[in-house]
């Protein structure tokens, strides 16, 4: 080769190491990756013969990829085929390194073995290469083995090389100018190869200190226990099924794996505001519950009317009047106390409506005289009176202000965080899932139009999930049937995207969900023609 050709030759070497450097530095799948750079390899040496070794967590060397052409073997990385060999060992017991396989010492000792010939070649054990060759009628010759050092110089794998051809397709040794392209190489995969383990240690802690506030909100209170952990199955369940609509107003929604990332992340985090919110208020099991449930109080105060009661009835008795009559009066005033007593108790259970003549009988049962420590008071406080009559549910306005607030807190939370750029829709996702289709919903009122598919997904998840668990402070999870007629009703009243609920119904999506994670006592028939209104 004269002067020209030679450095025509070493400039398009550069140029494509310097490629394949690219090439390997945007690459995301560790499967293409390894076999990139034992393609590479395989360009620059024409060798027959191509493994690839990742080190395990052993710290033994798995098999990752095998490729023998003559041989047509294709195994290991993206082939399919899984390579039937165990890991080679470093170490033949804890004070004794392999020294004698050529692949555990490049491992041990980080130096590239460049073999002219394996049957001449007295420093390694080639016994077993010998006897496969024997029984595949494969001649193995020269061998090229270099270790893929990281950014710290650990070794992370090594690469073999057999049989370098030239033209002819002869078997020739690895020359010294080979050997630099390729130790070049291994350097520049292994660099690229840490860097995408790096990336992918850190998805993995990120999604684990995700998971870990979700865990600490769902832990925090015993009623809303996995609410954070089973919204995004149901959202990633609605998004798949969504994509794969082929006609509608949805037929050409898809996400790529990182938008399905994205949005993955965003229903994990969609309630992360919950954790300032005071465990009482979302715990608030009765109307009249704190620290503690105030029932108990009342059920005090109510004694002391019995008491007051039975004081009354001892001084008639006292005093020489008919039996008859103050016998009567005491048991009936006894009963009324209990009846009193009874009827604050149920409405101390919230529910979907307090009649306003229940309401009333609340505030007249309070105006009963108590005498304690010399002073009368009524039976029932003023606040206890506002609590007790909470027409629905078991929230009062502004403790349901503190439940709602969690949803701004969510926001300012996660539009603090300074997100990659696939995770930067995490706050508009996240945050929308109590807006409504009409503008009516919290907290920025947003409509149909101003939101994004994905928190209109989480929206319907985030509900469904509410209506069928069974671990709420203030109802029993509904049957199917009852919480898709509620959902029906609010697709009606367009608290609701109504295509994506069509979708959530005629894919499945709810049933699919329920069988997995709902009590088996909770699932009934579900006519969903009624409930989409057809």
């Amino acid at each position: 080769m004269d002067a020209l050709n030679r450095i025509k030759f070493l400039e398009d070497r550069l140029h494509r190491l310097s490629e394949i450097g690219m090439a390997l530095s945007t690459e995301k799948n560790t499967d293409h990756l390894f076999e990139m750079i034992l393609e590479e390899a395989k360009n620059i040496t024409h060798a027959d013969g191509r493994t690839l070794y990742s080190m395990n967590e052993d710290g033994n060397l798995d098999f990752e990829i095998m490729r023998n052409d003559s041989m047509n073997t294709i195994m290991g990385g993206t082939s399919g085929v899984k390579i039937p060999y165990y890991p080679v060992h470093l170490w033949l017991d804890d004070q004794t390194p392999n020294q004698k396989n050529v692949s555990a010492y490049v491992a041990l000792s980080g130096k590239t073995v460049n073999i002219q010939d394996a049957y001449e070649e007295d420093g390694f054990d080639f016994e077993g290469t010998k006897n496969f060759d024997k029984k595949s009628g494969y001649r193995s010759k020269s061998f090229l083995t270099v270790p893929l050092k990281n950014h710290e110089n650990e070794i992370i794998g090594v690469m073999q090389l057999i049989n370098a051809q030239n033209d002819h397709g002869d078997v020739i040794s690895f020359n010294e100018e080979m050997q630099e392209q390729v130790e070049s190489l291994a350097s520049q995969g292994a660099v690229a190869l840490t860097n995408k383990r790096l990336v992918e240690e850190l998805k993995t802690l990120f999604e684990a200190f995700i998971k870990l506030i979700a865990t600490a909100i769902d832990k925090k209170s015993e009623y809303t226990g996995g609410h954070c952990e089973r919204v995004p199955i149901i959202t990633m369940m609605l998004a798949d099924a969504v994509a794969e609509m082929k006609d509608g107003k949805y037929k050409d929604f898809s996400m790529t794996e990182e938008e399905r990332y994205e949005l993955y992340i965003a229903a994990w985090l969609h309630d992360c505001g919950k954790v300032a919110t005071p465990p009482h208020v979302v715990d608030k099991g009765t109307k009249l519950e704190t620290i503690f449930d105030r029932i108990e109080l009342i059920k005090t105060r109510m004694e002391l009317l019995k008491r007051d009661a039975e004081i009354a009835f001892l001084k008639r008795q006292l005093n020489g009047q008919s039996p008859e009559s103050f016998d009567d009066e005491y048991k009936t005033t006894i009963s009324q106390i209990d009846a009193n007593m009874k009827f604050i108790e149920e409405c101390n259970v919230g529910g979907e409506f307090m009649k306003p003549e229940l309401q009333d009988r609340i505030k007249s049962i309070a105006q009963q005289q108590l005498n304690i420590n010399n002073k009368e008071t009524n039976v029932l406080t003023d606040e206890e009176i506002r609590n007790l009559n909470i027409p629905k549910g078991t929230l009062l306005p502004e403790e349901r202000e503190i439940i709602n607030d969690h949803i701004v807190i969510t926001i300012k939370m996660l539009e603090q965080l300074p997100y990659p750029k696939n995770l930067k829709n995490v706050p508009e996702f996240a945050g929308g899932h109590h807006e409504k289709m009409d503008g009516t919903g919290y907290p920025k009122g947003l409509n149909q139009s101003q939101m994004s598919t994905q928190a209109r997904m989480m929206a319907i998840a985030d509900i469904y999930e509410a209506l069928t668990a069974a671990d709420r402070p203030y109802k029993d999870g509904k049957k199917l049937s009852q919480a898709m007629r509620i959902m029906g009703f609010m697709k009606n009243d367009y608290h609701i995207d109504e295509d994506l609920f069509e979708i959530f119904v005629k894919s499945g999506v709810y049933m699919k969900y329920s069988t997995e994670y709902i009590a088996e006592t909770q699932i009934d028939n579900v006519d969903e023609p009624s409930v989409l209104g057809e």
